[in-house]
């Protein structure tokens, strides 16, 4: 896991490449303007990005993972907002590659992995967030279509996407009841709100998508009435893996900053990075991110192998390294001093854009939830 083969190696440097021409040049302008960056999304589905652990049978590239979230580090670096959105993009293309028939899959999934066509994730609703169970929208069968009807809340992508994947109430309260769909841009009565006024994450959209009586064919179910939720979950299982990586990502690259503004400015007569409190502050955040890392992988090994642990290992990683990486990010911005709050120097939108990675994809109290979980089921075993 932790000794890379050439091919692993080659894969990462091609992610590390691509961030550092395209995205980390533009990522502050694209913050500053809300500009959401189609043209070089393309360019990275030209290298197999917009499908990473897709079947290649359906243009994907048949990764690991790990190979994800080694990827997804990189982009990161880059620029963390763009990263997550490249992130939620392949959970919407793995879960018709993994649940929809094989019709569903060579109708829908090619143009996703190559990002000629964008996908959103459409779960969370206004009156339903972290119980996500307790979603409101219906599809109601009509002949062979189904009706959808509601409101979908803080969905990425939103207005720009062609491909949503929406989960709607077909049944009876709760999870049993809710099924998921495919759901193309140009559905009759599929509107979206306005794009939201946001901390971070601005060079994504993020809008309500609305629902009126939109008319999907029934062709359009993903998997079978009632598999919506586990669809669902199952899908988070690797965002919550790649959003973690993201947030790796992102603190790596302050940290960096701060040890090359440490090293440049003085004080006292003597570079800061001669001081040995901040040093150790230095020290410790390397330590922190490492062990996010680390964590990180083993997850994601053991989703790439099914284990019987993968849930709440997913779910471990998501809440630690996202708590850390904001931890680091702020401490970088905080050895900057003042320059760490002026936009120029782009820590302070690192920080923005972390900050959000510890609410979505399950709140990190929701993980803990679901670690404490799989801690009390062990209770009387050996």
């Amino acid at each position: 896991m932790f000794t890379l083969t050439d091919d692993e190696r080659a894969i990462s440097d091609t992610a590390r490449d691509f961030a550092s021409e395209y995205l980390a040049p533009n990522a502050i302008e694209w913050d500053q303007t809300k500009h959401f960056p189609v043209d070089v999304l393309r360019k990275a589905g030209s290298l197999g990005m917009g499908g990473i652990y897709i079947s290649e049978d359906v243009g994907g590239s048949g990764l690991t993972r790990l190979d994800a979230v080694r990827i997804f580090e990189q982009l990161a670096k880059g620029c963390p907002s763009i990263a997550a959105y490249v992130s939620i993009h392949n959970m919407v293309t793995w879960m018709i590659d993994s649940f929809g028939t094989d019709e569903q899959r060579h109708q829908w999934v090619p143009a996703l992995a190559s990002m000629e066509h964008l996908g959103s994730y459409c779960l969370t609703e206004p009156g339903a967030g972290s119980d996500a169970a307790a979603l409101s929208t219906k599809a109601v069968r009509d002949g062979d279509d189904y009706l959808l009807t509601g409101v979908k809340q803080f969905i990425s992508g939103a207005g720009t996407s062609d491909v949503y994947v929406v989960m709607a109430r077909t049944g009876s309260a709760g999870a049993k009841g809710i099924s998921a769909f495919i759901v193309p841009k140009g559905a009759e009565g599929l509107s979206f709100g306005a794009n939201e006024k946001k901390m971070g994450w601005n060079a994504q959209p993020t809008r309500q998508v609305i629902l009126d009586e939109v008319r999907v064919p029934a062709a359009n179910l993903l998997g079978q009435e009632g598999d919506g939720f586990r669809i669902a979950m199952s899908g988070l299982n690797g965002g919550r893996l790649n959003i973690a990586a993201c947030s790796v990502g992102g603190a790596q690259a302050a940290l960096q900053k701060a040890v090359n503004h440490l090293a440049e400015r003085k004080a006292f007569g003597s570079p800061l990075l001669d001081s040995q409190a901040l040093q150790f502050q230095l020290a410790d955040m390397r330590t922190e991110l490492e062990a996010a890392r680390t964590l990180l992988w083993r997850a994601a090994a053991a989703l790439d192998e099914d284990a019987n642990d993968k849930v709440e290992l997913c779910a471990m990683a998501k809440r630690f390294a996202t708590d850390t990486g904001f931890d680091v990010a702020n401490k970088a911005l905080q050895m900057h001093g003042g320059y760490g709050y002026l936009s120029e120097y782009g820590l302070e939108k690192i920080v923005r854009d972390l900050r959000v990675h510890q609410i979505l994809e399950g709140a990190n109290e929701i993980m803990r939830v679901v670690i404490a979980r799989a801690v009390v089921g062990t209770v009387g075993a050996a």
